[in-house]
């Protein structure tokens, strides 16, 4: 998840953060094993009683193609959906990327401090960073 922006600008660098909202209608988890984070990585899934924050990017169709190689899309890896995202201005549709493989599995400690640090100084709520940081996974970061 590309919530980091200094993530976000080394595979995107002219892509600036628009905003943050609430994903409704889908959950948080992990599937399929990365050999970088040695653990599961994060995906979406539909789920009606859930919901996840997320944080919106303004990409220029120019770089969207190097952010999908970044992600593993033009690999199989990830296959970009355009989902609606609940904001303080209002319903806007993004894309995001859904993986392909498998839902299961726990991600490695580090990834997931890496996701909720991330959540964090973006402004999400205090219960749901904690949630994120209480989630089972696989080592001590």
């Amino acid at each position: 998840m590309n919530m980091d922006p200094e993530q976000m600008a080394m595979r995107a660098p002219h892509s600036p953060i628009w905003g943050v909202g609430w994903l409704t209608g889908w959950r948080l988890t992990f599937g399929r094993t990365d050999s970088k984070w040695e653990s599961s990585i994060a995906t979406i899934v539909e789920d009606a009683e859930e919901h996840v924050f997320v944080v919106l990017y303004d990409v220029p169709d120019w770089e969207e193609t190097s952010l999908d190689q970044w992600e593993g899309a033009v690999r199989g890896a990830y296959h970009k959906v355009r989902l609606r995202v609940q904001t303080l201005d209002g319903e806007v549709v993004a894309w995001f990327y859904v993986l392909d493989g498998y839902e299961g599995g726990l991600p490695a400690a580090r990834y997931l401090c890496t996701l909720a640090d991330a959540a964090e100084r973006a402004g999400a709520p205090d219960d749901y960073v904690k949630e994120l940081r209480e989630r089972p996974c696989t080592s001590a970061p």
